[in-house]
């Protein structure tokens, strides 16, 4: 009879389209460490002059954060392991946000693409 009911189960979530077991402890920790360890090096790098004053400074900062980010969404709030529906409606108005942000920075001048020189 438990055998019938964990058969149920495991048909039930592949009926939803959810083929991947959830993670165990082993997986928080290890996502823990590589969050914490992103995180120090952006503090790290914070205290070099040189390379606070760079042209890499900014950008790498957003990338190791929106790295972090994709990293808690995916693990702390399952949506790696969810539907994929769930995904989509969640990246996807996350893309139009985005896009519609470096628009505005475009639009107010507060980024630039340099084409060339025009005088």
């Amino acid at each position: 009879m438990a055998h019938d009911t964990h058969e149920a189960a495991h048909v039930d979530h592949a009926a939803m389209g959810i083929d991947k077991e959830h993670p165990t402890w082993s997986t928080y920790w290890k996502v823990a460490v590589i969050l914490t360890l992103i995180t120090v090096v952006e503090v790290w790098i914070y205290y070099i002059p040189s390379f606070t004053a760079s042209r890499l400074f900014v950008p790498s900062l957003l990338i190791m954060s929106a790295f972090k980010f994709a990293t808690v969404v995916l693990f702390y709030m399952h949506l790696r392991y969810d539907h994929r529906l769930f995904r989509v409606l969640f990246t996807g108005p996350l893309i139009i946000a985005m896009t519609t942000l470096i628009g505005l920075l475009f639009l107010f001048g507060k980024l630039k693409i340099g084409v060339g020189a025009i005088n």
